[in-house]
């Protein structure tokens, strides 16, 4: 056997360490992107356990302090409808909800009006607007409860809270985490707005609580129209004189002048409707409306009138409903 078998020629040399270095720097990748993928999946499960337990804790209460950040505004139509779906079985579909901009006295009504005894979800837009969500949520509930006490019941009681309106308020409660109750506690908004005081000079300036002072939202003089009225004329008998109002109140409602208003009203009547006519041409354009509707029966009136002598006023009633062109 020659020495020369023993030796590798040089080339050979130089392709064996090139095919080994290549071979660890494959190895050294595969290493760094199995660690790549276990960080990259080790994030996602992450990310999916951190959404899935947000997703869980958002539907175990309507008043969780994480609604004021996501919906601090809410669409009151849109609560209403999903509320009537989950609480109220969607017997509300014929309740109508809305703002009420005037409403100063209480956070909501539930009001019962029309021939047909339609039902309405009022909540006052200046109280509200000042409260947390929370609030917003637990007044709409609160009347809802009231609705579908009227529409299953025909309970039109507004203050009726009896067994059947604390069964639904503690269902609701339960359900959805809220604390609906029977009254609210939103004194202090009702008084930001009591900007008209009026104050008694009898005895009752004297006596607790109120001390003869009277606060309105609105410039109403306590007065006959109030049910404490008759009570308060005989235990006191004082009269009662404006002590407070608004900033530049006075001027405001100076900027319309009474004679303005008067013309204004002046002007507007169903006379305006109707150009200037004897009472011949009005007859004969009742006679040309008998005469297009053949099937309406028109009875006419001349009677006198007492302001203008000279003129007669008619009064004409279309008794059959029904137009036959």
């Amino acid at each position: 056997m020659d020495c020369e078998d023993f030796f590798f020629s040089p080339s050979s040399d130089e392709a064996l360490f090139t095919q080994i270095d290549e071979d660890l720097d494959f190895a050294f990748a595969l290493s760094l992107q199995e660690e790549l993928n276990k960080d990259s999946q080790g994030t996602v499960k992450q990310c999916d356990a951190s959404h899935s337990s947000k997703s869980k804790s958002k539907p175990a209460s309507l008043i969780d302090d994480e609604w004021e950040l996501l919906d601090p505004n809410p669409d009151i139509h849109a609560l209403f409808l999903e509320f009537n779906a989950q609480f109220f079985y969607g017997k509300l579909e014929a309740v109508e909800v809305k703002w009420s901009p005037k409403m100063t006295l209480c956070a909501g009504i539930c009001c019962y009006a029309g021939r047909g005894s339609l039902c309405s979800v009022r909540l006052s837009l200046p109280l509200l607007k000042l409260r947390p969500r929370k609030d917003l949520v637990e007044t709409l509930l609160h009347e809802m409860i009231h609705a579908y006490l009227f529409v299953t019941e025909n309970n039109k009681d507004h203050d009726a809270h009896g067994p059947q309106f604390l069964s639904h308020m503690h269902r609701i409660n339960k359900e959805a985490g809220t604390k609906i109750s029977v009254y609210h506690s939103f004194h202090d908004e009702v008084d930001l707005y009591r900007t008209h005081w009026w104050k008694c000079d009898g005895p009752c300036q004297n006596r607790r609580p109120f001390y003869g002072i009277v606060k309105r939202a609105m410039n109403r003089a306590p007065g006959p129209r109030d049910n404490w009225w008759a009570q308060h004329q005989a235990s006191c008998g004082g009269t009662f004189s404006k002590i407070k109002e608004p900033e530049n109140y006075k001027q405001k409602s100076l900027k319309r002048k009474p004679q303005d208003i008067k013309n204004e009203k002046s002007s507007v009547g169903i006379k305006n409707f109707f150009g200037p006519s004897t009472s011949k041409s009005s007859t004969s354009t009742l006679s040309n409306v008998a005469k297009k509707h053949k099937g309406a029966d028109i009875v006419l009136h001349n009677c006198f009138c007492q302001r203008r002598k000279s003129s007669f006023c008619i009064e004409w009633a279309v008794i059959n409903s029904y137009y036959i062109s």
